[in-house]
């Protein structure tokens, strides 16, 4: 893929930037040159690479999945100042 003058205007356009024509020979010029790097880096076989989630592959801690002593729905509700059909009651942010 090549990117030229008229591509860089309308890329600019869509991200609504000015782009003086004067520079958009110079950023067609950088994009092509990162777009050769991404098809360099397209062509390194990656078939026998497993997927890292950390590249320190350390794992993270776990806690155990168990049942706490939630569902206290009426506990709850009777500390808050004003509920509607089992909800919190609050004021209107929006308009």
């Amino acid at each position: 893929m090549s990117v030229d003058n008229s591509t860089v205007a309308r890329i600019a356009r869509l991200a609504r930037i000015h782009v003086p024509e004067d520079r958009q020979q110079t950023l067609s010029t950088e994009l092509n040159g990162i777009l050769d790097w991404i098809e360099e880096l397209n062509q390194v076989d990656t078939d026998k690479v497993e997927p890292l989630a950390s590249v320190t592959g350390h794992s993270l801690p776990r806690r155990d999945d168990v049942v706490s002593d939630g569902n206290r729905v009426d506990e709850v509700l009777a500390i808050v100042p004003e509920t509607a059909s089992g909800f919190f009651v609050v004021p209107k942010v929006v308009e």
